[in-house]
């Protein structure tokens, strides 16, 4: 009989932030880890947001038991309303994570035919020959953990994303002794956190931030505001425990926040004394040093309430001299000139604006280099797959397990797409599958192609010109000059010379002999190698060009 074979896919998160999501496979047996979006990058124009491709998944989806969701982060949660109409799967997650999950569907209209299982941390689950083990972790948000899967191969641990803070805000420390037990045992594979591998020594506590944010209500004359991830319930709980040490209300602003503040107060994840919540038609005449908005627009998003704010756009909030505004959440990669333009608006307002580098208003999440040291180091895998960050990340990662003793043809470094297979004695990367990006832009989703994006950098970067040919019906002759239209190409007035030439130039190459009329596809391609040519020997830009013929 044929020894079983355990397959591990990544569909998204290695070598970049963002859009994680693991596959695993054995015997006749999938299960799904996570499902996140990642942003846009710079050259990625009019795309919203980035989800993985599940083309494989789709192929196989009948034999797919169950998606195990570790976190409610976007990063981890925000391709569900795009891939669950089509995988109609059960997911598996802890009780905060369910919630937002909810959030996010609603928010999308997609909750049909979403099954979500509430699994507490320490809770078990069996699907098809996995049996899955939900540990605690600590991260920014409550209810994280990570997982402890039983194959016939073997066990395997997934850290999820984590921190070892040992004085949290809210939720549970990382459970370290259950992690030196399944270490003890004899773990087959650990896949672990990447994001922070650059980062030497140990990530601060979220205590930290707390007594920055205690300080600046206790100093700032007016009102406070602090913007951070609408997700970041520890914070939430923070900005409430300072506001009632200063006798300060809490106003939410942002229909995002509002709602999963609302949900985490129901479900018990944010604990607040009665009336400390206020509705924001309660401010009139309130004095503004006992006032504390918490708000979103920490990237700088420019729908969000604080971006509003700080272009005088929003019709309930304006910055009054005296605010004070801490920024309490680090750019993610990308998004750092949205976030510095916002404070440059704030600070032009009158506010005082504080930020990680001025305070220690922000720690983030994740595990620096002696805790990933600390994690390998308990769970002593026999194989490891760093996950969860740029490719730097994952190779940073990589030489720490080297160096605590895991041998280098036992470290796997992955991207999107490789295959990894193990056996009892055996591993290897034996292929690679599709995994490419899948854009979401407006209401479509996977419709925005390399085409596509390279036709809209061409018209950010030259613009473009339009070629309007009048075409005699009978005869198939010119008829007269054509006009030419252009957009973000030239000064129409400046290079009113050039533009007539090129109207001459195409009039000249159309006017050609015979009495059949060229067919349309000729005409298409000669006009637009024509123009091509003739405008970039004379401008040295390449501009859309968009010939339009009109019979009359």
């Amino acid at each position: 009989m044929a020894q079983p074979r355990l397959r591990v896919i990544p569909l998204g998160g290695l070598g970049e932030i963002g859009k994680n999501m693991m596959v695993l496979e054995c015997q006749e047996d999938i299960i799904v880890i996570d499902a996140g979006l990642m942003f846009p990058e710079e050259d990625m124009l009019g795309v919203d947001l980035v989800i993985p491709d599940i083309s494989y998944l789709m192929e196989r989806r009948d034999r797919i038991k169950g998606m195990l969701v570790t976190h409610g982060h976007e990063d981890h949660i925000g391709a569900l309303p795009y891939v669950l109409p089509q995988l109609d799967v059960p997911i598996y997650c802890t009780q905060l994570t369910q919630g937002l999950i909810s959030v996010k569907l609603k928010e999308r209209k997609s909750l049909a035919k979403a099954s979500l299982n509430v699994l507490p941390p320490g809770g078990r689950v069996t699907l098809g020959c996995f049996q899955i083990e939900f540990f605690p972790v600590c991260h920014s948000i409550p209810d994280a953990v990570g997982l402890i899967i039983n194959t016939p191969v073997g066990t395997i641990v997934h850290s999820g994303d984590f921190k070892l803070d040992f004085t949290p805000v809210s939720g549970n420390p990382t459970d370290l002794s259950r992690l030196a037990e399944v270490g003890r045992e004899g773990v087959l594979l650990l896949l672990s956190d990447s994001t922070y591998a650059e980062l030497p020594g140990y990530t601060p506590s979220e205590r930290v931030v707390g007594e920055a944010l205690d300080h600046i209500m206790a100093e700032a004359p007016g009102r406070v505001i602090i913007t951070t991830f609408s997700s970041l319930i520890s914070r939430i709980q923070q900005v409430i425990d300072s506001a009632t040490k200063y006798e300060r209300r809490v106003f939410v602003v942002g229909r995002n926040m509002t709602t999963i503040v609302r949900m985490a107060v129901e479900l018990g994840y944010l604990r607040a004394p009665d009336g400390l919540l206020g509705r924001l038609d309660e401010l009139k005449d309130m004095p503004h040093d006992k006032i504390v908005f918490v708000t979103t627009g920490s990237q700088g998003e420019p729908t969000s309430a604080l971006v509003r704010i700080a272009n005088r756009d929003h019709h309930q909030l304006h910055i009054v001299p005296g605010d004070t505004v801490a920024i309490s959440a680090t750019p993610v990669p990308g998004n750092e000139a949205l976030v510095a333009k916002t404070m440059d608006n704030l600070l032009r307002q009158g506010a005082n604006v504080v930020y990680n580098s001025m305070a220690p208003v922000h720690v983030h999440g994740h595990a620096s280099q002696e805790e990933l040291k600390l994690m390998l180091n308990l769970v002593r895998p026999k194989y490891f797959v760093p996950i969860h960050g740029e490719y730097r990340h994952l190779s940073l990662h990589a030489k720490l397990a080297e160096s605590i003793g895991i041998p280098r043809e036992s470290i796997f470094l992955m991207d999107d797409g490789d295959v990894l297979e193990i056996g009892p004695q055996m591993a290897k990367v034996t292929g690679k599958i599709t995994s490419s990006n899948v854009y979401v832009d407006g209401l479509s989703i996977g419709d925005i192609g390399t085409v596509v994006l390279r036709d809209r950098k061409m018209l950010s970067r030259d613009g473009m010109v339009v070629v309007i040919i009048a075409i005699n019906r009978q005869t198939g002759k010119l008829v007269g000059r054509p006009d030419i239209v252009s957009r973000g190409f030239v000064d129409t007035r400046e290079a009113k010379e050039m533009l007539d030439e090129s109207r001459d130039l195409v009039a000249r190459v159309l006017d050609r002999g015979g009495d059949h009329p060229a067919q349309w596809s000729f005409v298409n391609v000669k006009v637009r190698d024509t123009l091509n040519k003739f405008y970039y020997e004379q401008t040295k830009r390449r501009p859309m060009i968009l010939p339009f013929m009109v019979k009359v």
